[in-house]
């Protein structure tokens, strides 16, 4: 009796773990096989989470689906990328930006630090507001951004500024999260006189690698971001799908736009 006691005991147990494990940690589980275009290694890819695009990490480096396709879009375009003058605005630490800031012979780093002057150096780092730079017109071959034009409050000025930095032939090549895919851009937020946001719809908040408070979100873009960019700046513009798990590429909003300065 006691035998049958414990093993009905040892199966409830069993499937209360189950029922817990299944609402509060997920079961979800993808992995992979490929080469990370990023860390350029033989890697495993890995999920635990069914929202790929910021789960779906390389072994080796850490490095996210969006920041792959970026890396691999560049070496699709500009082959001899590491010979390139290079801006990255706002890096992070880890996939495309550690590549770029390993092996490009010509590569500069800027940050937006609020407080500080255009065109200034706070810890090393070079002070840059997108909306007005300090760099010479046609300093640059690329201009590389991560998820930084859904956080610009004036778009058209930073696009703008980009195609004067680039060099004919040049390209901004850019992750931005497409929103609202086949519908509208939608302005999400306003800057108040003091630089805070003054949110138009719920307020959205993503990570900044130099704030802890994080950057608003100030638009939704949509695939118009196309028309946008050429109507203002004159530019070739171009949305880059990759679906490809050989290279750890699969999630949602991963399209990367290729804007280009013509010859």
């Amino acid at each position: 009796m006691y035998s049958g006691l414990k093993n009905r005991l040892t199966k409830y147990i069993k499937r209360k773990i189950a029922v817990l494990y299944e609402s509060r940690i997920g079961t979800f589980f993808f992995k992979q096989t490929g080469y990370c275009p990023c860390c350029e290694q033989d890697v495993l890819f890995v999920a635990r989470n069914s929202w790929l695009r910021d789960h779906f990490k390389c072994s080796h480096c850490g490095c996210i689906p969006r920041e792959r396709a970026l890396m691999q879009t560049i070496k699709n375009y500009y082959p001899n990328w590491s010979e390139l003058f290079i801006h990255e605005s706002s890096p992070g630490k880890r996939g495309h930006s550690v590549l770029l800031q390993t092996k490009a012979k010509h590569y500069v780093e800027t940050q937006f630090f609020p407080k500080a002057s255009l065109g200034s150096y706070v810890n090393g780092i070079r002070h840059e507001d997108l909306e007005q730079q300090t760099f010479d017109d046609e300093a640059f071959d690329l201009v590389i951004t991560s998820d930084v034009m859904e956080h610009i409050y004036e778009p058209k000025k930073a696009f703008q500024e980009i195609y004067r930095t680039l060099k004919p032939g040049g390209a901004h090549i850019f992750s931005v999260p497409i929103i609202n895919k086949h519908k509208k851009t939608q302005r999400w937020a306003t800057k108040n006189p003091d630089g805070s946001p003054e949110f138009l719809f719920e307020p959205e908040w993503h990570g900044n690698p130099v704030d802890k408070k994080g950057s608003p979100v100030t638009f939704h873009w949509g695939y118009d971001i196309k028309d946008f960019i050429e109507t203002h700046t004159g530019a070739e513009c171009e949305i880059v799908y990759i679906d490809n798990l050989e290279y750890g590429i699969r999630a949602e909003y991963i399209e990367i736009i290729v804007m280009k300065k013509p010859l």
